[in-house]
């Protein structure tokens, strides 16, 4: 009878003994799983320097690795550059760039940091608004668009290539004062070729474009990197 007992009892605090241990080991993989999700979580604060605040993230894949690459949009927080008007009241001139990560395993790499290559969108218009800007991305191109409303558009397109973004192409369309475009220009540096359509109906009552097309060959000898852009302002890029 003691003898059974004794088994009983060795059998039963070996049962004890072994949920202890599996208990131990689940909790240790529920904290190395939870302590695994904390490190992919990113803080996009830490990449914005000091001055500057977010305006728009793009989160996209730029490189075509399959990876989510972010896009910051950012913008000057000095106080200095604040100016008043005497007719728009206190404006922020404050100047705006772009820091472009690109996804590597847990975390982020700075392949592009260039923070005051655009004006601020409170810079004079003269007798109409300034040109609003945008960013974006398509098929791992980074566009920078310019809308100036019935003035026109125009667009230039990077492609992450070299250790920078390069500019590929850049299009623009003048209007008279709206419909219809006054001319049209392709340019793109890749095949150096530079297309050219003109509005060759001068009657200021007519909405009816005649498109003439011309084609010219752009000399260039390297592609202009984003990363040395100091003003977006004063490029000049649709001259033959």
């Amino acid at each position: 009878m003691k003898k059974h007992f004794s088994a009983a009892l060795f059998i039963f605090c070996c049962l004890i003994i072994t949920n202890c241990k599996d208990s131990k080991t689940e909790n240790k993989n529920s904290k190395s799983t939870v302590t695994s999700t904390t490190n992919t979580e990113i803080n996009i604060e830490t990449f914005i320097p000091k001055g500057y605040e977010l305006i728009e993230e793009t989160i996209t894949d730029l490189n075509k690795d399959g990876n989510e690459d972010r896009i910051l949009f950012i913008k000057g927080t000095d106080k200095k550059n604040f100016v008043k008007d005497e007719h728009r009241g206190v404006l922020d001139r404050n100047r705006r760039g772009l820091i472009v990560l690109f996804k590597n395993g847990e975390g982020y790499d700075v392949v592009l940091k260039n923070v005051s290559c655009f004006s601020s969108e409170n810079e004079e218009g003269g007798a109409y608004f300034a040109p609003e800007l945008s960013i974006r991305s398509e098929k791992g191109n980074l566009y920078i668009d310019y809308g100036h409303g019935r003035y026109g558009y125009w667009s230039y397109t990077f492609r992450y290539q070299h250790n920078d973004f390069e500019l590929i192409g850049y299009d623009r369309t003048t209007m008279r004062n709206g419909p219809p475009i006054d001319n049209e220009v392709s340019i793109n540096y890749l095949t150096k070729k530079k297309v050219v359509n003109i509005n060759t109906n001068e009657d200021p009552e007519s909405e009816d474009e005649i498109l003439v097309e011309k084609v010219y060959k752009v000399n260039i000898q390297k592609l202009l990197k984003l990363s040395e852009i100091k003003d977006f302002d004063e490029l000049e890029l649709d001259m033959e």
